[in-house]
């Protein structure tokens, strides 16, 4: 066995000396085909050169294409005024499809109106229905409803003359942040401002505007008084219903139907009182002009 490695050592050893011999007595030469200098072998020992024109000689994009160097190198170039590349287009993407369902539900009415469907569902005490899909996409619409005028002014204010070339990367984000902005402030309660503004360690006063408080701040106080709002809608919506389950649990005791759940019984008149005021038109009317 160590005798065939050491063979296959020496073959291999003398294929690659043999290889270098061979290479060693080879000259590359280049042909002056269209140079001017047809058939004529162009290598380093000779005065010919491989260069077509000299450099700087060119006086139009034609005479450009003709250039010839040895080692040619072209640059591509578009008139699309600066736009930004493919790949890099389809990363920033990619990345906002990442980040929209964080941003839908921290900067929009999403968590709102969620909240209020979610209380209704339970003061009607059906459970699943509706199903947590039909309460999603129901909110969602509803959203984009919503904030169909603030979509539309960053589209038309921020993303059109962005795309356009008319104005740099900044410029269109801070145009799109102070969009989004002009919809939280007057949806933020004030104690929540400077509850945050107080921890943050910043100086606040009744008179400050939208634009002088951090975004960094006016977001989580967006966010807290709209968990309040939410919570306060959803009491009310519990006030009548629980009435409902007040009195069928009194009327129950009074036949001394003591082992018979009041929630069994009181479901019904539940979902006969919110048809017969049709509760959906009435709530979901009710969140929308909240926001208005």
């Amino acid at each position: 066995m160590k005798n065939r490695k050491r063979i296959f050592r020496y073959l291999c050893l003398l294929f690659t000396v043999g290889i270098l011999f061979i290479g060693n007595g080879l000259t590359a030469q280049a042909i002056g085909s269209g140079l001017g200098i047809e058939d004529t072998p162009l290598t380093g020992e000779t005065e010919n050169g491989t260069t077509a024109t000299s450099p700087g000689t060119a006086e139009s994009g034609e005479d450009l294409e003709d250039l010839n160097i040895a080692n040619g190198f072209n640059i591509t170039f578009t008139t699309d005024n600066g736009s930004m590349a493919g790949t890099l287009r389809i990363l920033l993407t990619l990345t906002a499809i990442a980040v929209a369902p964080m941003l839908i539900i921290c900067l929009t009415s999403f968590t709102r109106i969620l909240i209020v469907m979610h209380f209704t569902r339970t003061a009607l005490n059906t459970q699943t229905a509706p199903p947590n899909q039909v309460l999603i996409g129901l909110t969602l619409f509803l959203t984009f409803f919503i904030m169909s005028p603030t979509i539309n002014t960053v589209y038309n204010d921020a993303y059109k003359p962005y795309e356009a070339g008319e104005m740099e990367q900044g410029e269109a984000i801070d145009i799109a942040v102070d969009a989004v902005r002009e919809f939280m402030y007057p949806q933020t309660q004030r104690k929540d401002i400077r509850m945050f503004m107080e921890i943050a360690n910043l100086s606040w006063t009744s008179e400050m505007e939208n634009k002088d408080i951090p975004t960094y701040v006016l977001i989580p106080s967006f966010l807290v008084s709209e968990l309040r709002t939410a919570f306060i809608i959803g009491f009310l919506i519990y006030i009548p219903f629980l009435v409902i389950d007040m009195v069928v649990a009194s009327t129950l005791m009074g036949m001394g139907m003591m082992m018979l759940p009041p929630t069994t019984i009181s479901m019904p008149f539940k979902i006969l009182l919110f048809v017969l005021a049709d509760g959906w038109n009435l709530i979901i009317g009710g969140v929308v002009k909240s926001f208005y």
